[in-house]
């Protein structure tokens, strides 16, 4: 899918961060964007910069991916406004880090539903659509802590969930290849975004060791360059001497503001 321009694609958590600048590139190479985030305030924002760096079809739907009704009205009216896609981000996820017996079991669900229902009912919404046209991208955040082994201390359920996450779309990927539809994990380690913005006591050193955005933009864009008989089943970007067993973000940081 090396040739973007005219294609469409839907990005999901695409307000700030990560997706954020995932859409931003994506347009500015000529590729129509269906943005879905929670916050219509946030979501109107991107809207409108998107718009003023790139000349192509802009949608902004308010959604929240734990809820099937909301990722189905995602597909509808994406497929109403532009007509099909092309390429699908799974990018939408939260967080809950605590030590587990402190974690609170409403966070369960919580993560279960957007971290791993999220993507695998979004992706089913759209999986037969590709299927029919013999040609599709699916690009999916997973996380670089599932290449630790054990998880890391204090994110065990959200990286179980991201493990379970990460198998599945092993498994689709190979599923899905016989059809012409591409399936990408990313596995990022680290990134400078809003939430890390907003830590509390985070030191110099630590700050430094925060990945750009756009670091990982650069993987996504790669996935969707490569010629039609390849598939980056997997791209890890990770930070530089990062202490697994000590992490960059603390738990104790979990409620900054």
């Amino acid at each position: 899918m090396s040739d973007l321009k005219g294609k469409n694609a839907i990005i999901t958590g695409a307000s700030k961060g990560i997706g954020k600048a995932i859409a931003l590139r994506l347009a500015k190479s000529g590729v129509n964007v269906a943005i879905a985030a929670r916050t219509q305030t946030d979501l109107d924002r991107t809207v409108k910069e998107i718009k003023a760096a790139a000349g192509v079809k802009v949608l902004g739907i308010v959604a929240d991916v734990a809820k099937l009704e909301d990722l189905q009205n995602l597909v509808d009216r994406t497929m109403e406004h532009f007509g099909g896609v092309d390429i699908l981000v799974n990018n939408a996820g939260v967080s809950s880090q605590y030590p587990f017996e402190q974690q609170p079991i409403e966070d369960l669900e919580k993560l279960a539903h957007t971290n791993y229902l999220g993507y695998v009912r979004l992706i089913r919404l759209v999986i037969n659509h590709m299927i029919e046209r013999k040609s599709g991208a699916i690009i999916n955040m997973v996380s670089g802590s599932t290449l630790c082994d054990p998880i890391p201390k204090t994110f065990l359920t959200y990286s179980s969930l991201k493990v379970g996450l990460r198998a599945f779309l092993k498994g689709l990927f190979w599923e899905m290849r016989d059809h012409g539809i591409k399936v990408t994990s990313i596995l990022p380690g680290v990134v400078d975004t809003d939430l890390t913005g907003k830590l509390q006591n985070i030191t110099a050193e630590q700050k430094d060791r925060l990945m750009s955005a756009d670091t990982v933009v650069d993987m996504v864009m790669f996935a969707l360059s490569v010629p039609a008989n390849a598939c980056p089943l997997e791209l890890a970007v990770i930070n530089q001497q990062t202490p697994w067993t000590k992490p960059v973000i603390d738990y104790s940081q979990k409620q900054a503001k």
